[in-house]
């Protein structure tokens, strides 16, 4: 009896420390994003240490698209064609990003999302953890990039 106390009170923490992700929280993706760290279905981790690409996120009105840019040196980015169209869609509890290409459609699940970081879960259970980016400059002695 005890055991199924402290097996019921570990499963409500749990399910109580889940982050509830409001429709006014999205705007929070927009911007540019880099992967921190992978963490595959059986808890194995794959650190990123630096980047060479970035995600960068426009949504408005739970629409939008992300598309993949390489900063550069002087602060800019090298952007590509290449993008993917996205849309927000609030399942119950749950909310997940439906990504679109003219070749194929997936989700991933947002499990958490702040102002500097956020957390999304793919069907294979593998979670992407992003941290916010910005430009790099490397260049004008230090000055600040706009």
């Amino acid at each position: 009896m005890k055991n199924a106390f402290i097996v019921l009170f570990c499963s409500l923490l749990f399910v109580s420390c889940k982050q509830e992700i409001q429709p006014a929280d999205i705007a929070k993706l927009n911007g540019y994003w880099e992967i921190e760290k992978v963490v595959f279905e059986k808890g194995e981790e794959k650190e990123y240490k630096m980047n060479e690409t970035f995600d960068f996120f426009q949504i408005k009105n739970n629409k939008g698209l992300r598309t993949k840019v390489m900063p550069q040196f002087d602060g800019t980015f090298l952007t590509t064609d290449t993008f993917e169209n996205v849309s927000v869609r609030f399942a119950g509890d749950q909310v997940f990003l439906d990504y679109k290409t003219k070749y194929t459609k997936w989700s991933e699940e947002i499990i958490s999302l702040s102002d500097d970081k956020f957390v999304v879960k793919n069907p294979q259970k593998i979670e992407y953890h992003y941290k916010k980016a910005g430009p790099v400059n490397l260049l004008n002695d230090g000055e600040k990039t706009k």
